[in-house]
């Protein structure tokens, strides 16, 4: 594996089980012990109810891609080899919407609406980062 430059999470007290779930390759969300709902990013309150109840679900990792850039100018050098290429806002079935890539296909083919499914990009041995491909309906 060569060196990862890029920038990697840093995972403090809420977001420490999101991470080792991703690196278990069984993604996990915060699921609300008041409304059920779940919620991302982690944090302490539900933002739906205000609840504090939480349990860490396991999610499916289907999704729709919700907003799609194409990215031509690196934002630094650990970037340079990757332009152009795809950051999308993907919804999960589940209701939460995180940043992340649509990967295997041109990036400028991505569209909104495109269904997507969760695989793990384990970047470092400490790191695995959740990155979308696209499926077809």
């Amino acid at each position: 594996m060569t060196e990862y430059r890029k920038p990697l999470p840093r995972p403090d007290q809420d977001s420490r089980p999101f991470w080792k779930s991703c690196q278990a390759h069984q993604m996990a969300l915060q699921q609300c012990g008041g409304c059920g709902r779940f919620r991302f990013p982690p944090r302490l309150v539900c933002p739906h109810c205000l609840s504090e109840e939480a349990s860490w679900t396991p999610v499916g990792g289907g999704g729709r891609v919700y907003v799609s850039l194409v990215m031509y100018r690196p934002p630094n050098s650990a970037w340079e080899g990757d332009v152009p290429y795809n950051l999308s806002m993907v919804e999960l079935e589940e209701g939460v919407r995180l940043w992340s890539n649509v990967v295997g296909c041109d990036p400028e083919t991505v569209q909104i609406g495109d269904r997507v499914q969760l695989q793990y990009d384990d970047v470092t041995p400490e790191y695995t980062l959740p990155r979308f491909r696209r499926v077809q309906e």
